[in-house]
């Protein structure tokens, strides 16, 4: 984890009931940081994540409430300092079904975010993003393009003193809340002799919690403003996958998804032409200076072919079945159960 001084800082998670924000709340308790706010919409998610954390209730604070009401979220970032956007309507499917309830969350949650951010005087922003926002073929991967778009470009209307505005890019995280690990290991615990595959082909990038975390700290502290974080993880197979969870089952094809793709990509050959490869991560640089904070070359970077791009099929990297079995032996029952909580006395 980077070394960051957090002392006297407050931040601000949206979305922050899901998995990553778990995990972030973990790591930041670790640090000196003042005060950790959570803004998300379930007051259930919220209650179990306060007894969770009863003994740090003096650093967390939680706020209900929708990136989509712009009254709300001003009056939440109010004396914050970072703001972590994780909040967002993302399964593909259910989605393509809900198109323009994922544009308002999706995109005008993003400029309610932006806007409130600048008058609010934060100093930074680091916004999620996902590989499906790459040359996009569902609602869900085009809104997150239009919502990385805006805070990539939120400079040239935040002024060189308002807040530096960045983000990162990652596929699916093992065990996360809607990865299919879950759904296959259930399948397995019923003795389901069958588990259902929509694409024998299909490849996937999978990334750690732990390793989205560190993403989004190294953003949160090398970010000038612009920039775009890439992680470099590993691909497999949904076969493989399939099998490190349920090696007895057979697996029957049923069909891609609507807005489902065999391959995902993380980086593009248009985007090569500014990225520098940092080892564990790639940077995107902005094509332009936005702001005075942007356009900023971090040293310790090579820049990448000009051809390069960086798909789950093309991918050095690859996970084993063995690799999966252990990595998936480490992950919890279910994404949206991390930690597992009984409160004290049962369910008020």
């Amino acid at each position: 984890m980077k070394t960051t001084d957090y002392a006297g800082q407050t931040v601000l998670i949206t979305g922050g009931t899901g998995s990553l924000g778990w995990s972030l709340v973990n790591r930041f308790l670790k640090t000196n940081i003042k005060k950790i706010i959570i803004y998300s919409r379930d007051e259930f998610k919220q209650y179990r994540m306060e007894k969770h954390f009863a003994s740090n209730k003096d650093r967390l604070r939680f706020f209900i409430g929708d990136v989509r009401d712009r009254d709300r979220l001003y009056r939440a970032f109010s004396g914050v300092n970072i703001v972590i956007h994780a909040a967002a309507l993302k399964h593909v499917h259910l989605m393509e079904y809900n198109p323009i309830e994922a544009v308002n969350t999706n995109i005008l949650g993003a400029r309610n975010i932006i806007d409130a951010a600048i008058d609010k005087n934060v100093d930074k922003v680091v916004a999620l993003s996902t590989d499906k926002a790459v040359n996009p073929i569902n609602i869900y991967g085009a809104t997150k393009l239009v919502s990385d778009k805006l805070f990539r470009s939120a400079h040239a209307y935040s002024g060189s003193k308002g807040p530096s505005f960045t983000v990162v890019r990652y596929g699916n995280v093992v065990g996360s809340r809607g990865s299919v690990i879950p759904f296959f290991r259930d399948l397995k615990i019923q003795n389901a002799p069958i588990l259902p595959i929509t694409d024998l082909r299909m490849t996937r990038f999978f990334i750690t919690m732990n390793q989205s975390v560190d993403l989004v700290l190294t953003a949160l502290d090398q970010g000038h403003g612009g920039e775009l974080f890439i992680s470099r993880i590993p691909s497999c197979s949904i076969t493989d996958l399939a099998k490190a969870i349920h090696p007895d089952a057979k697996l029957n094809e049923t069909g891609i998804r609507p807005g489902e793709k065999l391959h995902e990509v993380l980086l593009t050959e248009d985007e090569a032409r500014t990225t520098y490869d940092y080892g564990d991560y790639f940077i995107v640089y902005p094509l332009t200076n936005l702001s005075p904070k942007s356009g900023k070359i971090l040293p310790g970077g090579k820049k990448v072919g000009s051809d390069f791009i960086f798909s789950s099929d093309n991918n050095s990297n690859w996970l084993s079945v063995e690799d999966l079995a252990s990595l998936i032996e480490s992950v919890p029952d279910h994404g949206d159960k991390l930690p597992p909580f009984t409160p004290p006395g049962g369910y008020e």
